[in-house]
């Protein structure tokens, strides 16, 4: 069955860099199209980033484009977001997904001094 397993989040200081890992299994990885996605605390599900099946196309919602980074080894099933200069409004629940059915536990990102 598809897993999708999210790791590397934690508590970062505004401007602060992090850089979160998807471990995918279940399905063949270099298939799909992939996307980040994020819940802030009381707030709705906000899609973040997303990119092509073999790596060639990448796409970030405004307030994040040219802070994070979306990119993906499919030799080694596992999707990343690298995310630098960090803000505090970044604070979130992040997930890995394949949308729209897919996702992972998620995993948490608190940006804060």
């Amino acid at each position: 069955q598809v897993q999708l397993v999210e790791s590397g989040g934690g508590l970062a200081q505004p401007g602060g860099s992090l850089r979160l890992s998807c471990a995918a299994s279940g399905f063949t990885f270099s298939n799909y199209a992939m996307s980040w996605v994020r819940q802030a605390p009381g707030k709705g599900l906000e899609w973040v980033s997303g990119i092509y099946s073999d790596g060639s196309d990448t796409d970030y919602i405004d307030s994040v484009k040219g802070r994070f980074t979306i990119f993906r080894d499919n030799a080694k099933n596992t999707l990343y977001l690298q995310m630098n200069s960090l803000k505090p409004e970044d604070t979130a629940l992040y997930y890995c997904a394949i949308m729209p059915n897919y996702w992972g536990q998620g995993t948490e990102v608190t940006v804060s001094s």
